[in-house]
């Protein structure tokens, strides 16, 4: 075989390992790209079927503006606060939640024996504050609607039950079966004395809906992380793994004897 001949089988082979070479190069980035986007699609699924949404805040503010109309009772900054219990209690649970937020319900089957204790002794008093972050993370308006009848439900006392009522009721996270006022009446039978033309009405006008909207603002602004949000005399507890029902009533009993 001549010199020219053997320089051209090595140039040849070089230029085809050149291409090997960039041929696995590629294959490496696809590997990288392709890992990473199963990692977003994980992180993506988990925050739309996660119990906790994190990811407060993504209202697009597409609904009609009214005057902002406080439920009867609605007490703090800017009455954003639906008390439940005396106010002579020496403890306050403060509660943020979305009645849409599958960690609200987590969170009422756990503590809901305890609170109520609790509230009928006289020793803590409840305040409820309505978000809207499912709505905002997974669209619909489940969690807003759900919100208004329950401060129309404020409005002739009978929060506490109807508060109850809508998250035994709940519907899967992703199923946005509280945006129909049909299925919001419905569950209103279920509370004696609460399913009347008034709160009929206030419900299918939306009477509260631009109150629900103001508290959905102070949530996002609030800096918290996600619903629901529970803080026992200004202090966070839902984060506390040590947290449990008997710990929540010997904490208040404590302070109701101090």
């Amino acid at each position: 075989m001549s010199e020219k001949n053997r320089e051209r089988k090595r140039t040849a082979r070089e230029r085809l390992a050149v291409e090997r070479e960039k041929q696995k190069s590629a294959d490496r980035r696809r590997r990288v790209l392709i890992v990473g986007a199963s990692v977003v699609c994980v992180l993506g699924l988990a925050a739309v079927i996660g119990v906790v949404a994190a990811n407060a805040g993504k209202d697009d503010g597409s609904k009609a503006a009214g005057p902002v109309v406080a439920p009867s009772g609605a007490q703090g900054k800017d009455s954003l606060a639906i008390p439940v219990g005396k106010e002579s209690a020496k403890s306050t649970l403060t509660v943020w939640e979305d009645f849409r937020c599958p960690a609200c319900k987590a969170f009422e089957t756990a503590y809901r024996p305890a609170v109520h204790e609790l509230t009928a002794a006289g020793q803590l008093k409840t305040e409820y504050h309505l978000a809207t972050i499912i709505d905002g993370n997974l669209g619909g308006t489940g969690s807003r609607n759900a919100a208004n009848a329950a401060a129309c439900a404020q409005d002739v006392g009978k929060f506490p039950a109807y508060h109850d009522v809508l998250y035994d009721n709940q519907p899967a996270e992703t199923d946005d079966g509280y945006a129909g006022n049909d299925k919001l009446i419905e569950l209103a039978a279920k509370v004696d004395g609460l399913d009347t033309p008034a709160f009929r009405t206030c419900v299918e006008k939306g009477t509260h809906g631009s109150w629900v909207d103001k508290s959905a603002t102070a949530f996002r602004k609030g800096g918290f992380t996600g619903t629901p949000t529970v803080l026992l005399n200004g202090k966070s507890i839902y984060q506390d793994r040590t947290m449990t029902p008997a710990k929540l009533k010997q904490l208040v009993q404590q302070a109701d004897k101090g």
